[in-house]
Parts: C-alpha cells; structure tokens; sequence
C-alpha cells in the first residue's frame, strides 16, 4: 500500500466561501484528515443558493465536519481542543474575528509552537485595509485586472469566474505546504497569511512586469494582445469560433499557408510582428475570411497537427466531453451523505502517491460533530447537553 503524502496529518478549517476550502481541499487530497468548522447555522455558502452550494460540494470534498457555536465559551474551549490536537489550522473569518476568540494566530502559536497557522484575508494583515472585509471582485478591482479585462471601447470587466480565490487557495496550500516541511525538519511550526489583493496582482505577472520596465500602463484590448498579432484572436467558424496565436515569422508564414492564404505572409501590412500589430484590424479581416469556411473541427485538426497554437472555444457541456477533460479525470463521481451520488470537481494535478482521489462528498452541517466530540474526550452526555444548549449542531 502506498502511503499518501499527509497521511496522518491533521487539519482544523475554520474557512468558507472559496480561499481557505481551497486550500484545505488541496490537503484533503493529498491525504490529510482535515476537520471543518462551521457555525451552528452553517457557513455562508450554504445560503446562497446553487451558487453557494456548488462552492461547499467542490471545495469540501472527503472533511469531517464539526458545527460550533464559537462565541459560547463551551464552543471555544472545543475549538481549542481540536487545535491541539492539529497539525495545521487555515482560516479566512473576517478581519480580527479569530483574536477575539482567543483562537488568533498568535495565542495559538504560542500555546502550540508547533503549529502552521494560516490565515487568508482580502487585503493583507498590515496595511490600512486589513480589516475590510475582501472577495474576489474587490480584489480584481484593485489589483488592476478588471482594467486590463474587456473590450477596448468598453467598460471593465471581471473575469468569468472566481479565479482570484480559487487561485488564492492554491497559493495558500503551497505556503502551509512549505511551512510543514519546515516544520518536519525543525520541529518549529509558522505563521501564513496569503491575501486575495497580492495573488491577483501575482497572477498577472507578466502584464505587471511589461509595465514596470517600460512605465507603460497595459489597457483592455478585448483577446488579443498588445504587442504581438495574431495572438490570443478569435476567429469565427462555421459552427463555433476558435482562439489562435501564430506571432513567430515560422508560425505566421505556417498559418496562411494551411489557410490557403500564403500571400499574406509577403503582404508589406503583414510583413513582420511590428506591422502586423500596427494592421491588426486588416489582419484580423483577412483570417477571419478564411476560417469562416470552416468548422472547428476542422480548423482545429488543422492547426494542432501542424504546431499552431489554437485552441476551441468551448461551451462548459462541450468541455466536459472534450476527450481530454475525460481523459484526465477531473470530473469524479462522490458519495453525499444523503446517499444520492454526485458529480464533482478532482484535483488538476496527478501523483503516483495519490492513485485514487477520495471518493466521500461535501459533509452536511455538523455531520461529525458527535464522532468529533467523542475523539475529544467528551462523554455522551456532555455532547447531549452542548447540543441542547445550542453549543454544538449536530448532523442529520
């Protein structure tokens, strides 16, 4: 049996929405026993409809969960006990909420110096916004990327997704990751905070950096890019679109002759990459005549057997039946807890560790509360009166 690369390790997730499950999700598949914590009432993704209910199922796959009433002293001293018995602890409550607790960071690191405590907030721990409350629109806005997203003549716009968290997440497992290696070799635990703010700013390095050596300031230009053509276009078939980039003199030249259009490639508008950013509307005019009279399959069997880069542009069914997506197995079928089968989202990467992702769904509210309390010494009859009291829920 191979052992995975957390087995053994335990985590204490008090995170919600997106960021924080993000990254726990991560060491959920990664092999780790990751314990979630939600209010009485349940987190606030589970009241926000499809769209909160699709975050809870993809994002906490294979927890445990415990539901606490956290300002009860009775649920904080539960809270604690969970957290001595941890490995890791991630949270991304609003801004100061932990400290006032007593289940901060710093108290807890100092009771337990072995701990990775990891923290997600919108804007960072020290500057004159750490205590606003931050999503991901917010962090799109300020970090610049709805100002470069959009047509050029329109207005700004947010990416179709919530990128900025899910990427957040991913940052912030990479962190907590680094600081357990850490810890395996000197036995100290460490202190992470990830911010949505700087990860959006990071996922647009290269723009950032262009900007920063030239003092040019990157404007929304719709798909393509600003200083090479054809690249990142869309050009319209038959019975779809698909994106294209050929900016290299060897795969321009490639393209118009696949197109059947080689005289383009010896055009004095289209004669190198500067000219051909200079004509972008008439370049554009003159491929998009050209792949007009073809379906994407077409096109695509075209472009990818001769090394263009050229991409699909897929509807979200089409994409799921895209013989690679089926290929690589991130769609997973998951038990949920009221035994009606699920599909849900894996993991994008694949380790010879970690053969098989686990198969368990999102839990329902407070599902192991009673299993949870039991591991921590409480008798049944403690349990049956913190749940009277409204301390504790328990799962149905």
């Amino acid at each position: 049996m191979i052992d995975k690369p957390l087995d053994g390790v335990r985590v204490i997730d008090f995170g919600q929405f997106i960021a924080a499950p993000a990254a726990t999700q991560v060491l959920v598949d990664l092999g780790a026993d990751v314990i979630k914590v939600e209010p009485v009432h349940g987190e606030s993704a589970r009241g926000i409809g499809a769209h909160g209910k699709a975050m809870v199922e993809n994002y906490n796959r294979g927890k445990r969960a415990i539901a606490l009433d956290l300002k009860d002293p009775r649920g904080q001293e539960i809270a604690r006990r969970l957290i001595a018995g941890a490995d890791i602890v991630v949270q991304n409550l609003r801004p100061g909420v932990m400290d006032k607790l007593g289940l901060g960071a710093e108290e807890m690191r100092a009771a337990h110096p072995h701990l990775v405590y990891a923290t997600v907030s919108g804007f960072g721990l020290h500057g004159p916004s750490r205590n606003r409350a931050g999503l991901d629109i917010a962090a799109q806005a300020e970090s610049g990327l709805m100002w470069v997203t959009g047509e050029h003549d329109g207005e700004p716009q947010k990416v179709g997704a919530q990128i900025v968290d899910a990427a957040t997440g991913y940052v912030c497992a990479q962190a907590i990751l680094g600081a357990y290696i850490r810890r395996l070799r000197t036995g100290e635990g460490d202190t992470v905070e990830v911010s949505l703010l700087e990860v959006a700013i990071h996922l647009q390095a290269p723009n950032w950096g262009a900007y920063l050596d030239t003092g040019n300031e990157p404007r929304r230009m719709g798909n393509g890019q600003p200083t090479v053509a054809p690249a990142a276009d869309i050009m319209p078939t038959s019975d779809g679109s698909v994106v294209v980039s050929a900016y290299s003199e060897v795969h321009f030249r490639r393209l118009c002759r696949l197109l059947g259009r080689e005289e383009l490639a010896d055009d004095a508008r289209f004669a190198d990459n500067e000219s051909r950013v200079r004509n972008r509307v008439a370049l554009l005019t003159e491929l998009r005549a050209a792949f007009a009279n073809m379906t994407s399959d077409e096109a695509m069997d075209v472009l990818a057997a001769n090394g263009v880069v050229a991409g699909r542009i897929n509807t979200y069914p089409e994409a799921m039946r895209s013989p690679d997506v089926q290929a690589s197995g991130l769609f997973i079928e998951v038990s949920r807890p009221d035994g009606v089968p699920a599909t849900a989202l894996g993991t994008p990467w694949h380790l010879e560790s970690v053969p098989k992702l686990p198969t368990a769904g999102a839990p329902d509210l407070g599902q192991h509360t009673a299993e949870l309390i039991a591991e921590l010494g409480y008798p049944t009859d403690a349990l049956d009166a913190l749940a009277a009291d409204g301390v504790v829920a328990l799962g149905r």
